[in-house]
């Protein structure tokens, strides 16, 4: 098979399968809990943003300042988080989920900025992160006061069939 027909140029492979590694490390934590953010909404926003910067990135010479689409997925990152987040009899939930889809974002960018590996990192700090403070929020009662509590306790009639 010709190579032309393989490439995708300005693209890469490499950083594409980056990208869906990184998506999919954070999705799968997030898919495992229920969350919004899973599997496939981690992967897209993850590869996405990796494709807008390098498009902009290619064309930059010609047009445009990369740092402006940088600042404008910031942007419409922001407005995607915040499509997530709602308020519910008084609680703001869904903040994780954006402050999940925010960091894949970050991760598209290091992707486009040719930093792989630290890609792969920080996805897997991220989740690190995740995993770690949800386990400190279930070991120490004083983590589970306010909005969490509240958050527990709904979680817990649920479960019993809406019985306390």
């Amino acid at each position: 098979m010709p190579e032309e027909l393989l490439s995708i140029a300005p693209l890469n492979w490499m950083a594409i399968a980056c990208a869906m590694l990184c998506g999919a490390i954070i999705g799968l934590e997030r898919q495992m809990l229920g969350k919004p953010v899973g599997i496939r909404t981690s992967v897209l926003v993850c590869l996405s943003t990796y494709i807008f910067v390098t498009i902009s990135n290619s064309v930059a010479a010609q047009s445009t300042d990369p740092s402006r689409v940088i600042g404008q997925i910031i942007t419409g990152v922001g407005f995607l988080g915040a499509g997530v987040m709602m308020s519910r009899d008084g609680l703001v939930v869904g903040v994780t989920s954006a402050a999940a889809i925010w960091i894949l974002a970050a991760i598209g960018v290091t992707i486009a900025s040719g930093f792989h590996v630290t890609a792969v990192k920080l996805a897997i700090l991220a989740v690190a992160i995740l995993v770690g403070v949800n386990k400190i929020e279930g070991t120490f009662g004083a983590m589970q006061r306010g909005v969490h509590r509240r958050l527990v306790g709904r979680k817990r009639r649920r479960q019993n069939g809406g019985h306390a």
